[in-house]
C-alpha cells in the first residue's frame, strides 16, 4: 500500500540492523525503539499512541527471553509485530448480523467522506456473501445525493429506497425498514447526510434516526487521507452516537497512514472495512494482522490467495494445466490469463503481498508498468484467430500488420512471440515437476512474456 511505504521502509531498515547483530544489548533495543518512535510519529500516528506502543514493546524486549535467545533480532521483530497487530485492532471485526432480519446498518460521517459510494460498495460486498441488500437514501440535503445512490443501485442491480427530498429522514428510514420486511431484504444500508464539520444539527438528526430504527451497526465512513483529523472525527462521532465500527476510505492513497494505526487505540472502535480504490468492488474487510505484516515486510499471502481465488476460474485452471502438459497453450489462453491477473489489481500491489519483497530493495525497485499489459493485449487482439492459436504462422509481413494494428513496433511483436515460446517451455517444466528454480537460474531467470 502506497500509504505505508515510507513507514514500512523505515521500520524494515531498523529491523535489518537488529537482525545483523549476534547479541543485543539494552542500548541496541533502546536505539531501535527510538527509530521506531520517530518513524511512527513521521507517519502521523497519534503521539500518545506512539508512546504507549513503544513502552509496551520495550517492556517485553528487555526481558530475559530476548537476550538469551539464539536470534534476538528476530525476537524483537516478533514482539513489534504482535504489538502492532494489537494496536491496529487485534483480530478482524465483522458486521454483526441480526438473528431477526433485516440487519440495519447506519452509515454516518462528514460531507465528502464517501458515504454514498461506500453504501453501494458495502451493499455489493455483502451481496457476494449471500445477503439481499436494500440501500436507503436519507440524505435529503445534498443536491443529487438521492440520484447518485439510485445510479449506483442501477449499476449494481441493487434496490434503492427513497421518498424524495421533501420528506423527513427519520420517516424515510422507518418506512425503509417496513419496505425491507415486505420485500425480503435481509440487509438495510442507510445513507445519511453529512456536514462539512460536526455540529449539533447533524448529530441531532442522526440520534433521531438511531432511536427510531435501532440499527444493529453504526459505521462511520472517514477519509484516511485526512490523517489525525480522521481520528478526531472518529472520536467525536463515537462519543455522540456510539459507533460499532469504521470504514476507512482511500487506504490506497499516497499519505502517511497514521489514521489507520491510531484510530482503534484512540476511539476503541475497530476498523471493519477499508476502501482501496475508486471501483465499486474496491472495498475489503479490514485485517489488522495482514496490515501489520505488510508494514513490517512480512507480506500478506492470505490476501494474495483470496484475490487469486476471486479472479481465477477453477475449471479454466484445470484446462490450462492440461494444455500446458500437452504443449497446446495458445496466445488466446495467455490473453485470458493476463486479463484474470489484471482483475486482481495493480501488479505493484500484488508484489507487496509476497513475503520478502517489502524488505528487498532490488525487488521493490523493479518498475512494474501495468501499461505493458495493455500493449500485450493490443498485440494479441490485432492477430487473427489462426495466428493466436498457431503463432508459428506469423512471419515478417504478418508481424508488420499486427504491429500497425496494435500501435506497437515489429520488434515488440517479435519479442512477445519469442518470450511466449520461452514461457510455454518453462510452464511445461513447472507442471512436469523437477527443480524449476535451479533450471530457471541456469537460464538467467524467468520473465513475464512482454
Amino acid at each position: 500500500m502506497a500509504m505505508f511505504e515510507s513507514l514500512a521502509e523505515k521500520l524494515q531498515a531498523t529491523f535489518k540492523k537488529l537482525k545483523g547483530k549476534g547479541k543485543l544489548s539494552e542500548a541496541d533495543v533502546n536505539e531501535a525503539m527510538r527509530e521506531v518512535r520517530m518513524a511512527l510519529l513521521q507517519a502521523d500516528v497519534n503521539i500518545k499512541v506512539v508512546k504507549d506502543f513503544v513502552n509496551k514493546v520495550k517492556e517485553r524486549a528487555v526481558g530475559e527471553e530476548i537476550f538469551h535467545s539464539l536470534t534476538p533480532g528476530q525476537q524483537v521483530i516478533k514482539i513489534v509485530h504482535e504489538e502492532m497487530i494489537a494496536l491496529i485492532g487485534g483480530s478482524q471485526s465483522k458486521i454483526q448480523i441480526s438473528s431477526r432480519p433485516p440487519t440495519v446498518v447506519l452509515l454516518v460521517g462528514l460531507q465528502g467522506a464517501g458515504k454514498t459510494t461506500h453504501a453501494a460498495k458495502l451493499a455489493n460486498l455483502m451481496r457476494k456473501q449471500g445477503k439481499r441488500p436494500l440501500m436507503v437514501a436519507c440524505d435529503v440535503y445534498r443536491p443529487a445525493a438521492i440520484k447518485q445512490l439510485q445510479v449506483l443501485g442501477e449499476q449494481l442491480n441493487i434496490p434503492v429506497f427513497s421518498m424524495g427530498t421533501d420528506q423527513n429522514p427519520v420517516e424515510i428510514a422507518k418506512s425503509a425498514i417496513d419496505h425491507a420486511n415486505s420485500h425480503g431484504n435481509d440487509l438495510v444500508i442507510i445513507d445519511t447526510a453529512g456536514r462539512l464539520h460536526i455540529n449539533e444539527e447533524l448529530m441531532g438528526e442522526l440520534k433521531e434516526i438511531k432511536a427510531s430504527v435501532k440499527p444493529h451497526e453504526i459505521l462511520l465512513v472517514v477519509d484516511a487521507m485526512t490523517g489525525q483529523d480522521a481520528v478526531n472525527v472518529s472520536d467525536s462521532f463515537n462519543k455522540d452516537l456510539g459507533l460499532d465500527g469504521i470504514i476507512l476510505t482511500k487506504l490506497d492513497g499516497d499519505t502517511r497512514g497514521g489514521a489507520a494505526i491510531s484510530v482503534k487505540a484512540v476511539t476503541g472502535c475497530p476498523i471493519k472495512f477499508a476502501g482501496v480504490g475508486e471501483k465499486l468492488d474496491a472495498i475489503e474487510p479490514f485485517h489488522p494482522d495482514r496490515l501489520a505484516s505488510r508494514i513490517l515486510g512480512m507480506g500478506d499471502v492470505l490476501s494474495l490467495i483470496e484475490k487469486a481465488q476471486e479472479a481465477f476460474d477453477e475449471e479454466k485452471a484445470k484446462e490450462m494445466e492440461r494444455k500446458i502438459r500437452k504443449q497446446e497453450l495458445t496466445l488466446e489462453d495467455f490473453l485470458d490469463q493476463l486479463q484474470q491477473l489484471k482483475s486482481m489489481g495493480p501488479l505493484s500491489s500484488l508484489l507487496e503481498m509476497i513475503p520478502g519483497v517489502g524488505g528487498n530493495k532490488q525487488l521493490k525497485n523493479i518498475q512494474v508498468d501495468d501499461k505493458q499489459f495493455g500493449r500485450v493485449e493490443a498485440i494479441i487482439k490485432s492477430m487473427t484467430p489462426q495466428e493466436r492459436r498457431n503463432p508459428n504462422v506469423i512471419k515478417e509481413s504478418r508481424k508488420k500488420r499486427i504491429a500497425k494494428g496494435s500501435g506497437t513496433s515489429i520488434q515488440e511483436v517479435g519479442r512477445l512471440l519469442k518470450q511466449f515460446e520461452e514461457t510455454k517451455k518453462m510452464m511445461k517444466q513447472f507442471v512436469g515437476g523437477g527443480n524449476l528454480m535451479k533450471k530457471g537460474k541456469k537460464k538467467g531467470g524467468f520473465r513475464l512474456p512482454f
